[in-house]
């Protein structure tokens, strides 16, 4: 049907259409010197009309109709559009939801290229399209005209970056990532509390770039900075009418624009072009510290729910085109959102494409982590690892240059896909974060009460020692031990902390009666549920997240640690705080003296990955090919002699000694004992040839008999501990 001419309150105004393209899409400023404006293509492949909205400081909208369709992108000329400008987009076409087309001009819709994003969602569900009232959910109203405008956020357009911010070649750390530390945390709950961040700066992207805060990630030894998502989010119903928020992000409103709700108070109110600004300073800021920029990133579903979602964006642009469906063309969930973007459809891998090259281009970032990336790898058959969207990733000349790390799994069928990502993607590994805590938590806690650990898969010394050597039955041995990005805690889940205190989870300030979050964290309380003043306990806790850290740092693969654990950070064994914005979140810097002992012991073992390289670069020659006989790592018994087939079956066996050899190039070696066991072990070191003595480095236990033992000598060697040697 023609797009309407008249409105009743605001003028509509006709499109210029000289030479405005389909391509790129969103808004193109136009140079004063061709007449300014803007042209404007937005997708809407099913829509039989599409209105650009601006809308003036008072409100006033003026609606112009893009002209020009061209393979489902419509396009035109805006003169009236400028940088700063807010705007929106009204869809004409036909109604009819069971087949994906819900086009109704009564709701205003923000552009998904948005580079910048102003307003946040009102709890008014009825004005969206459709009723979402608990006795009313699945029920789609009539679409009655109701305008939405006044209750959503709206696209500001946003001009070039001024010179002194623009990326420029050189300036960014380019870390391989055989020196790679990454670092996850939270925009706003990284620095909400710190005492030493100004108050005005705390929880925000200027933040991130203080003196003390990177002073403690350099400090550290941190390389990356990983954030959880910085794109334009909002919350959910549900979360919002039981006054909660998403505190994680996970829910994007728009996959260009940083989330205003970070930016400083000062930022916000000059408007989308000052936090664009703030974000772009933090990033170079950590740059020049020689920190690198991960985002994490959700091209997987979006915030507008399920079928009885919200019109915000994608939904009332052309449901058909970006939400995937399965063959009865009904909605198809595989990421447990309510809705998954279709990877199957080209213009669906543009879309997450030209955000990913934004980001790099404009702001400088480093490199992605991908939430729930199978999805991103959905053809029409599923998974595929030729996946053009996989496959840009390594051919684009922007994405190319940066590091991709996939959670390699989503909800939908056949969805675990750990290890089957093909170059340049590194992949989160949780068979490393299962194993371990098997090792150093479940099955400690069936030997410290007597039981034995059941000589199974996913157990034992066979389990440690396969995740410490780079999960080879993992990883295909030509992608080399670095592709496993290691990890014991993440954002979703225990900290490290709860990890060793609690047996369940304690969810309840959640809202949901404890039902939400995983009911297996592999955790143990060590005898006690939560906190104590019991010296044995806390002692043993303290041990076990020392072990813990050291199998994560000493490991081959890329480790990760997540914010506060370096100093015992607790959530109070809540395993699922993605709708906690307050100080269950957020990282408190006040620390006792067994957390300061803690963070100083972390950034021993994070020295010694940089001290000794041969820990980082473990089956990694330059030069050469990936070889499949890994003889840099070599496995020793508490005899001093080489495991056997036996030994490695021998289920009660919990001590072993993993010598990580650099002789055959030209670097020192590193010698780790693992005593697993509940008494402590007199252990033999081994006499290997051209390795005469090592030098004590560093003890999970307290140790103050720091002296040089010569090869063949017997060390005693606590409980429930890892000590690190090496020969130089």
């Amino acid at each position: 049907m023609p797009v309407p001419t008249t409105r009743r309150d605001g003028p509509t105004t006709r499109t210029d259409r000289r030479g405005a393209a389909p391509h790129p899409l969103g808004v193109t400023l136009r140079p004063e010197s061709e007449g300014g404006g803007a042209d404007v293509a937005v997708l809407a492949a099913h829509a039989d009309g599409v209105e650009v909205c601006v809308f003036d400081d008072s409100g006033r909208e003026v609606r112009t109709p893009l002209p020009d369709v061209e393979l489902g992108v419509w396009h035109g000329h805006v003169p009236h559009l400028r940088a700063g400008s807010r705007y929106g987009l009204r869809v004409h076409g036909r109604w009819e939801p069971e087949r994906g087309l819900r086009h109704n001009p009564a709701k205003l819709l923000l552009d998904p290229c948005a580079r910048g994003v102003e307003g946040e969602v009102a709890l008014v569900p009825e004005v969206f399209g459709h009723a979402v009232d608990a006795d009313l959910r699945g029920e789609l109203a009539v679409p009655d005209g109701r305008d939405s405008a006044p209750h959503v956020p709206r696209g500001v357009v946003l001009g070039p970056l001024p010179e002194p911010l623009r990326v420029r070649p050189g300036e960014q750390p380019r870390t391989p990532w055989s020196r790679t530390v990454v670092y996850e945390a939270h925009v706003k709950g990284l620095t909400k509390r710190h005492p030493d961040v100004p108050e005005e700066l705390r929880g925000t992207y200027a933040a991130l770039a203080h003196p003390a805060v990177l002073e403690h990630l350099t400090g550290l030894g941190v390389t990356a900075l990983e954030l959880l998502p910085v794109h334009a989010s909002t919350s959910e119903v549900h979360l919002r009418r039981r006054g909660l928020v998403n505190y994680w992000g996970y829910n994007t409103l728009a996959f260009n624009a940083p989330h205003p709700g970070y930016a400083t108070a000062a930022a916000r109110a000059a408007g989308a072009g000052a936090v664009r600004e703030e974000f772009r300073r933090a990033i170079a800021g950590l740059h020049e510290a020689g920190i690198e920029v991960l985002l994490d990133v959700v091209y997987n579903h979006t915030c507008e729910e399920g079928p009885d979602g919200a019109h915000l964006s994608l939904r009332g642009l052309d449901e058909a085109t970006y939400y995937l469906r399965d063959a009865g063309g009904r909605p198809f969930d595989v990421t447990g959102c309510g809705n998954s973007l279709d990877f199957g459809e080209r213009r669906v891998v543009q879309l997450a494409l030209d955000s990913l090259r934004h980001w790099v281009s404009e702001y400088g970032v480093d490199g992605f982590r991908y939430d729930l990336m199978t999805t991103l790898a959905r053809g029409r058959e599923g998974f595929t690892p030729d996946h053009p969207f996989l496959v840009a990733l390594t051919a684009d000349p922007v994405l190319a240059q940066v590091k991709h790390i996939a959670e390699p799994w989503d909800i939908g069928p056949f969805g675990w896909r750990t290890g089957q990502y093909p170059p340049p993607v590194h992949e989160w590994n949780d068979r490393f974060r299962d194993g371990v805590r098997h090792f150093w938590l479940t099955d400690a806690r069936e030997v410290a009460l007597g039981h034995g650990v059941p000589d199974a898969a996913g157990r034992g010394l066979r389990e440690f020692a396969t995740r410490f050597a780079g999960s080879a039955d993992t990883f295909d041995v030509t992608r080399g031990r670095l592709t496993s990005v290691n990890f014991v805690t993440a954002h979703d889940g225990f900290t490290l902390a709860d990890l060793v205190s609690y047996d369940r989870k304690h969810n309840e300030t959640n809202g949901e009666g404890n039902r939400d979050g995983s009911d297996s964290d592999t955790s143990w309380n060590h005898g006690v549920e939560g906190p104590t003043d019991d010296a044995a306990v806390l002692a043993a806790r303290r041990r076990s997240v020392r072990n813990l850290l050291a199998t994560l740092v000493l490991s081959s693969g890329v480790p990760m640690l997540t914010a506060g654990d370096e100093f015992g950070r607790s959530q109070g064994g809540n395993n699922n705080a993605y709708c906690q914005d307050n100080e269950v979140s957020w990282v408190d810097w006040d620390l006792a003296d067994w957390q300061r002992e803690l963070l100083a012991d972390t950034r021993e073992l994070v020295a010694l990955r940089s001290r000794y390289p041969v820990l980082a670069e473990a089956g990694v020659r330059r030069g050469h090919p990936v070889r499949e006989q890994r003889e840099d790592l070599r496995w020793f018994a508490e005899d001093g002699t080489e495991m056997t087939v036996d030994r490695w079956h021998d289920a009660g066996r919990r001590i072993l000694q993993v010598l990580v050899d650099g002789r055959d190039r030209g670097l020192a070696s590193v010698l780790v004992l693992v005593n697993a066991g509940a008494r402590q072990r007199d252990v033999v070191l081994p006499a290997v040839e051209g390795l005469p003595r090592f030098h004590p480095r560093w003890s999970s236990t307290p140790d103050r008999r720091r002296r040089v033992a010569p090869a063949g000598a017997a060390l005693r060697v606590p409980a429930w501990s890892v000590r690190v040697l090496a020969t130089a």
